[in-house]
């Protein structure tokens, strides 16, 4: 829900793994199941029950602990050619032994403890108990699995693609200069922009809204949002157009006049955003939306693990590349409009790589859904957590470097399951059907099997239990 007065500091750590309280102030958001340390408060209740986002993770976590992923499909594969081999083989060895020693009683022996000693419990349990194990811990570092293979993919992957906007930076974007052209002061140029952001939901649009205070209300007919350039009305008469430079020149409006402003602000990571009145530029607005204080260490870490990292914004070239290299990132995208995010993931795919995108809004899902994993920013938009596979329950980009992690073990731990199942059967079998007989006259007897075939199980559960205390490097 949200609060609606008060102040309080809740401990969020049953879903972001931050043991930190948190201070929640008025039109701040909280959820179910969280604690309350200190303060007082009232909230507005708007999701209840099985809309929570505690019964959320209930959900998505026993999706994930039931869903296999490609490499437990192989196993199922496996097995269905197993089971019948060994039966066959279990089989021969009677008939061998019958042959040999004309004793029913011996045969029977050899049949037996080749069918238990090859029961595949190893195997069936070897991809499951990782699965249960690694999406569980996941859970308890904030980091929500929709689909098992997602870990495999993700543990594959060798680029991972960032938005700006609220992933990278911390989508709270602040006004920090405005620059008028033609006379137009700068009140003035404030109330027509905030007028008409409005009926905006864009982050600059609130940066806009924050920057003007209070409003004074003026008729506004013909709002548009112009997707990716801006948006557009008609406030008291005068026609007002709000948005990037591209689309300034679209509506052929001069920005020659703000050339010098706009190449200092955008030199310093500034986004700017261009105000005409009636077909003549009014106003530049220069918004900073600084990036989060731990964007650049997660990152860090990210390429220690080995990954390219990709920038992929709707700003100017400029000024992506002055954040990007604020941050680290290796290659920038630069002037993409919401709707190409998805082809730029698919280009990229194209030319060889396997890509994780990272993503909060509702602009990001068709790329989320386009790319090999999707990992949503758990604060971000509905429809780009329902589209991705991973979800991050805390706003860090530290999140997505312990996802990918962990994903990188859970995918080892389950080959380090399945290699002990055939190793385990592959020297066991023979065993059962009596190879070390004519040497050492050893002949094993159907209980040791039994204990055998057990030990090969609790040996998958207790290597699978491992990535419960599975702890990330940063």
């Amino acid at each position: 829900g949200i609060v609606t007065q008060g102040e309080v500091w809740v401990d969020e750590s049953m879903l972001t793994g931050e043991a930190i309280p948190v201070s929640k102030k008025i039109s701040d958001r909280v959820s179910a199941g969280t604690l309350v340390t200190d303060g007082t408060s009232l909230f507005r209740a708007e999701q209840i029950g099985n809309q929570t986002t505690l019964a959320n993770i209930v959900r998505l976590v026993r999706r994930a602990q039931s869903s296999k992923p490609q490499i437990g499909l192989l196993a199922d594969k496996i097995a269905a050619i197993f089971v019948p081999v060994v039966i066959v083989i279990a089989l021969l060895a009677a008939l061998i032994w019958y042959v040999a020693t004309d004793e029913i009683s011996y045969s029977f022996v050899v049949l037996t403890t080749v069918l238990i000693i090859a029961c595949p419990c190893a195997l069936g349990l070897a991809t499951p108990m990782s699965i249960i194990a690694g999406t569980g811990r996941a859970a308890e570092l904030g980091v929500l699995v929709r689909d098992a293979d997602a870990l495999q993919k993700a543990a594959s992957a060798d680029t991972i693609v960032f938005d700006k906007t609220g992933t990278l930076t911390k989508g709270e974007p602040k006004v920090t200069a405005v620059y008028t052209f033609n006379g137009v002061s700068e009140q003035s140029a404030v109330s027509f922009s905030a007028v008409l952001e409005q009926g905006s939901g864009h982050p600059l649009a609130k940066a806009i809204l924050t920057y003007a205070g209070n409003i004074t209300l003026r008729e506004m007919i013909q709002f548009r949002t112009l997707k990716g350039l801006g948006v557009s009305g008609i406030i008291d008469g005068t026609t007002v157009l709000l948005g990037n430079r591209t689309l300034m020149q679209q509506y052929q409006i001069d920005t020659e006049l703000a050339e010098r402003d706009f190449e200092a602000e955008s030199a310093k990571g500034v986004t700017t955003v261009f105000l005409a009145l009636e077909g003549q530029l009014a106003a530049m607005f220069a918004i900073r939306d600084p990036l989060r204080e731990d964007s650049r260490e997660a990152l860090q870490s990210l390429h220690k693990q080995g990954y390219r990292l990709v920038m992929l914004t709707g700003d100017q070239e400029k000024t992506a590349q002055t954040i990007a290299s604020e941050a680290g990132i290796d290659h920038v995208i630069a002037g993409v409009l919401p709707e190409g995010k998805a082809q730029v993931i698919q280009r990229l795919q194209q030319e060889g790589a396997k890509v994780i995108m990272v993503g909060d809004g509702i602009n990001d899902a068709p790329a989320l859904a386009q790319a090999d994993v999707g990992i949503a920013i758990g604060e971000g938009s509905d429809i780009a957590m329902e589209t991705a596979e991973l979800t991050l329950m805390r706003h860090s980009l530290h999140g997505v470097a312990d996802a990918l992690a962990l994903s990188k073990a859970t995918l080892r731990n389950m080959r380090q399951n399945l290699f002990f199942a055939f190793v385990y059967n592959s020297l066991g079998i023979p065993l059962a059907a009596g190879v070390l007989y004519p040497f050492f006259g050893i002949l094993l007897n159907p209980m040791i099997g039994g204990a055998a075939m057990a030990f090969s199980s609790i040996t998958v559960v207790g290597n699978a239990n491992r990535l419960l205390k599975f702890k990330p490097n940063n």
